[in-house]
């Protein structure tokens, strides 16, 4: 290891992640902020629970969440989850399938475990179970372009060597 990168070393790996990282990352318990259109098409943006499967983003909406019904009338929505420790960042550009309307006990239930489990640890359940009588959407994000990085630095094409001449 070079001087340069032993002083550096705080900026972590930087650039893209390969599919691994980026599907480790998806797998930690990182809230995601999903955009979609409102009715007058103005930006709604929430910030949302989400399962990272198959390909693409599950998404679970409660019965009366208004941006369900947004996702619902314009499919068109974006994902960014992200977090400040070693500045990793997902940005996914999709379309929001609807799986099942507002429903008890369908197949949202079990996409909706494993969150927990996710998201709250051990006690994810004593969260969730008592919920189960609030009926819920299912949506898959399919991703139309997905974007990665990692770590304390510009990409090259923010980078000038021309600057300060």
């Amino acid at each position: 290891m070079s001087a340069q990168q032993t002083t550096e070393a705080w900026r972590g790996k930087v650039g893209k992640m390969s599919q691994d990282e980026m599907e480790v990352f998806l797998a930690e318990g990182v809230i995601a902020r999903l955009g979609c259109l409102d009715d007058e098409g103005w930006p709604y943006v929430v910030p949302t629970w989400f399962q990272y499967a198959d390909g693409g983003f599950y998404i679970i909406p409660r019965e009366r969440s208004v941006w369900a019904k947004f996702m619902q009338r314009d499919p068109r929505v974006f994902l960014t989850i992200d977090v400040t420790e070693g500045l990793r960042k997902v940005l996914a550009k999709g379309e929001a399938e609807l799986l099942e309307e507002p429903n008890v006990g369908g197949r949202w239930v079990e996409i909706a475990n494993q969150m927990s489990y996710r998201y709250l640890g051990e006690h994810g359940p004593d969260y969730l179970v008592p919920t189960l009588n609030e009926p819920r959407w299912l949506f898959f994000v399919r991703p139309l372009e997905i974007k990665t990085w990692q770590g304390v630095d510009w990409a090259k094409r923010y980078k000038h060597s021309d600057w300060g001449a």
